[in-house]
């Protein structure tokens, strides 16, 4: 019977965060070990179906990285890295859309519809969502900057009932090149055009974290530029936290860097007082 009650504590803990956040749009980054773990995997398209039953208008933006570099080995063709950034020549180009918006894009989603979600499966490119210009004058090659998003699509998707699951593909603005888009920025931008409550990027790791190791619960813009200045903040957190920067300058309610390790860590996230990552206003 107290174990009952408790469960019915919980279940109820969660009602003031469910009226809050009903019809509000959360754009999820859904990476790392919650993309590859089987467990995990099941966890995270339960915690969707959720949300999506809640009425949360969830979008899921996913990357693919150690998919892409397994491929990449196989081809004997060297992944480069700068500044957290896969360099991305015209090879490299098409084994990244294929592997993102060919295979794990439509794994995803099949996932998601075996859990009883409803989800569809777009790209970037599909109805010009969206349109970018090479980064930085071609430094990191094919990687591309988003110059414009277009959300119909999306917006379209969400009013059917639907989870859209986007890979992040983006067309050039004069519709010649293909471009490579990091995850992270991609779910930024999707969320910047949405006028999204959230934006939560799954991580495998707490959160942004100390030098210390300790999770850093709330972050502003200026204590992240002095975590990078003593390089607290390095590598692949840069492009993160610039991207969580970009979403709450433009009006998204709130990121959040969560760790995609930890089972159901969605739900402990937006249905908490005390979540479980870092959380940037």
């Amino acid at each position: 019977m107290l174990k009952s009650s408790r469960t019915a504590e919980i279940i109820l803990s969660a009602l003031p965060y469910i009226q809050k956040f009903r019809d509000e749009i959360f754009v999820i980054k859904y990476g790392g070990a919650a993309q590859i773990d089987e467990k995990l995997k099941n966890d995270f398209a339960r915690d969707a179906l959720l949300l999506q039953l809640v009425g949360i208008k969830v979008v899921i933006v996913h990357g693919g990285g150690k998919k892409i570099n397994s491929f990449l080995d196989k081809l004997s063709i060297q992944s480069k890295f700068i500044d957290g950034l896969r360099v991305t020549d015209d090879e490299t180009m098409e084994i990244v859309e294929m592997t993102l918006s060919g295979l794990i894009n439509k794994e995803i989603v099949n996932l998601l519809n075996k859990h009883g979600a409803r989800s569809i499966g777009l790209s970037g490119k599909d109805d010009n969502m969206l349109k970018a210009k090479s980064l930085d004058d071609g430094k990191y090659g094919f990687v591309g900057q988003i110059s414009e998003v277009n959300p119909s699509a999306i917006t379209a998707t969400l009013q059917s009932g639907l989870i859209p699951v986007i890979a992040p593909i983006a067309i050039s603005e004069d519709f010649s090149d293909t471009y490579n888009i990091n995850a992270d920025l991609c779910a930024s931008a999707i969320a910047n055009a949405l006028k999204a409550k959230k934006v939560i990027f799954l991580s495998d790791i707490k959160g942004v974290l100390s030098k210390d190791g300790e999770l850093i619960s709330k972050l502003n813009e200026s204590k992240i530029q002095n975590l990078k200045n003593d390089g607290t903040i390095n590598g692949g957190m840069i492009p993160k936290l610039d991207a969580c920067l970009e979403c709450v300058k433009n009006g998204v309610g709130a990121a959040h860097i969560i760790d995609g390790r930890v089972p159901h860590s969605l739900l402990l996230e937006i249905f908490t007082d005390e979540g479980i990552g870092s959380v940037i206003k």
